[in-house]
């Protein structure tokens, strides 16, 4: 254990933060349900936009994204087109305008607004609430496994076991952990709600903004005295049809990594992604804590200006810090403890170089930032998953007029039995990989057919987003078994087609959502898409109603801040490499699209 006396100190003191927060805040989450669950929608974008982007700052994701730079290089700046990444490009353009104007608490609470009252409502109501919670239980099972298998480096097992008077497997090990750093995130979570998420998070920003300059700087200055050796190709984001990198010649194991990723034919693989991530991105947010944020803002305004803030906020100096670890790593391979039960796991690079590379006293500030990484992620899922239990579920059906204080108190117990589930998931789950996949290529992509159609299409129903919606969670949770050794984004595909083929049968096996709801939303939202009876008669009865006319502009500015958000993730990776002419290329490219945003979506946002 390298720990010092100073970097102990730090975590402790963060640790303590984040109770005093959330002790702070307690009076002021407990005033209502709003202000517990969206902190009255009283705090600026800019908060909210930090917040959003220091959540995505995570430990699993984090130990995925420094493996992917160690083993594919510049390519990697695709593989989290898997979630996809630019869905906060979409979110930004349009979509996070669209979902505020609904000014409800949740996304199944949205349900209503589109497709009314009613037993297709009704069941679209349960399916949304059903994929939320499955949703937040599969987010905070891969937080919880990623957090344990980062401490348990720090804290080697057979340090502490002589003080534990129990027994625990080798492989449970990083179990025992996450549940010792879940506890904190729990207590300042369910004690200050929204408003203690986001002051927390920005807390933890501030850690990992100083602590990723750091790296990143260090591994500069190792990068200039010695020689970086990896297979050709690895240095280029650009790639044929399959990926042709070879690492017989310096790490014969990566080889088998790549192999058993799936990634060879990474020219199919990346058709695959952009057609599935566009779909993702059209369907609009998951119900997550992405979208809670949204919720949580004052107008649809901040809204988008939150969403298109977490780019610039989150890619560089994220990857900067990435870009540090991957380096240091294939640099000093051979200083790395990656050998775990025998064989090499690669999830152990980012702890094994924080371990070998942080000099004491920014070992704990780092420490301290991405322990804060894990607990804002778990926090912010968790307060999502709350609010449909309690909003959607408790308030709507069971209690109806509960007092805020049986609200707390639900809150409380809720919060405790989602921990409780999540846990006992995370046994089960293999790796942090294993569970990413299941999450962004199975959960993700049942939702894609129903979530589309209920924007862009006037005369899809709430029975066939009910029909549409289950017809994909099958498939997404029997395939694994069915498809085994398959990566879930190939058989996502025949996933969608059986969703669809729910969507439509469950739209025209039940009559029209009623026209005054239908109106209602078309006013209210301006979405543009296949509207147009129902838009010819929200115009006969207000001559002064302008329907929104912008699907070019849309799409034009989603492409270019696509390639400004893939600028903003390459652009620090060349400058630690050093690579000077790449650098300046892609920086050129990330000041050219944000001069064209600026002109073409952000003078143009509603006032």
């Amino acid at each position: 254990m390298k720990l010092a006396l100073p970097d102990l100190l730090i975590i402790l003191a963060y640790l303590l933060a984040t109770v005093v927060v959330g002790l702070v805040l307690k009076r002021q989450a407990e005033r209502s349900k709003n202000d517990y669950l969206l902190g009255g929608n009283r705090m600026p974008w800019y908060m909210l936009g930090l917040s959003n982007a220091s959540g995505m700052f995570d430990i699993s994701g984090t130990m995925w994204l420094v493996t992917l730079l160690f083993v594919y290089g510049l390519k990697s700046a695709w593989i989290p087109w898997l979630w996809p990444v630019f869905n906060q490009i979409f979110l930004m353009i349009f979509l996070s305008m669209w979902l505020r104007r609904s000014k409800v608490t949740t996304g199944a609470e949205w349900i209503n607004t589109r497709f009314g009252i009613g037993r297709g409502a009704s069941w679209s109501h349960t399916i949304v609430v059903v994929f939320a919670i499955l949703l937040g239980l599969g987010f905070l099972a891969y937080g919880f496994i990623g957090a344990g298998k980062f401490i348990e480096i720090f804290i080697p097992w057979e340090t502490i076991s002589p003080y534990i008077p129990f027994n625990v497997a080798p492989q449970f090990v990083p179990h025992f952990y996450g549940i010792i750093l879940t506890s904190f995130a729990v207590f300042y979570a369910l004690v200050g709600g929204m408003l203690s998420i986001v002051w927390a998070d920005v807390l933890q920003y501030l850690l990992m903004f100083v602590s990723a300059i750091v790296i990143g700087i260090i591994a500069m200055q190792a990068v200039a005295e010695n020689t970086l050796l990896v297979p050709d190709g690895w240095k280029t984001p650009f790639f044929g049809m399959n990926l042709d990198l070879d690492w017989s010649q310096i790490m014969v194991e990566v080889n088998d990594k790549i192999e058993s990723d799936g990634f060879g034919l990474f020219g199919i693989f990346f058709m695959m992604m952009i057609f599935k991530g566009v779909l993702v991105s059209l369907a609009g947010p998951a119900p997550g804590y992405d979208m809670q944020k949204i919720l949580s803002t004052r107008s649809p305004r901040e809204a988008a200006l939150m969403s298109g803030s977490v780019s610039f906020i989150l890619m560089p100096i994220r990857y900067f810090m990435i870009a540090g670890f991957g380096v240091l790593a294939l640099l000093f391979t051979d200083q790395l403890d990656l050998i775990v039960a025998g064989e090499v796991d690669f999830e152990q690079i980012l702890p094994s170089a924080i371990n070998e590379f942080v000099p004491v006293g920014f070992l704990g500030l780092l420490l301290a930032g991405l322990l804060a990484a894990f607990m804002s992620t778990f926090a912010g899922t968790l307060n999502a998953t709350q609010a449909y239990i309690i909003n959607d579920i408790y308030l709507k059906r069971i209690k109806p007029q509960a007092s805020n204080q049986r609200i707390k108190w639900m809150n409380y117990v809720i919060g405790l039995i989602v921990v409780a589930i999540s846990v006992v998931l995370g046994f089960f789950a293999q790796d942090v990989n294993d569970v990413l996949q299941w999450i962004v290529s199975g959960l993700f992509g049942s939702y894609v057919a129903a979530n589309v159609l209920k924007w862009y299409w006037w005369r899809f129903n709430g029975n066939g987003f009910f029909w549409g919606m289950v017809f994909g969670l099958i498939p997404a949770l029997s395939f694994r078994f069915i498809f085994e050794g398959v990566l879930d984004l190939y058989t996502f595909p025949l996933m969608l087609l059986l969703s669809v083929v729910g969507c439509l049968v469950g739209t025209y096996t039940a009559p029209p959502v009623e026209e005054e709801t239908l109106k209602a939303f078309y006013r209210n939202v301006k979405p543009w898409g296949f509207w147009g009876p129902i838009k010819r008669k929200v115009m006969e009865e207000d001559a002064d109603f302008v329907p929104n006319k912008d699907f070019k502009r849309d799409m034009f500015n989603v492409v270019i801040g696509v390639i400004w958000q893939t600028a903003l993730v390459i652009f620090p990776i060349y400058l630690v490499l050093l690579e000077t002419v790449p650098f300046l290329i892609v920086f050129g490219v990330a000041v050219v699209c944000t001069l064209i945003l600026k002109r073409s979506w952000y003078d143009r946002l509603p006032a």
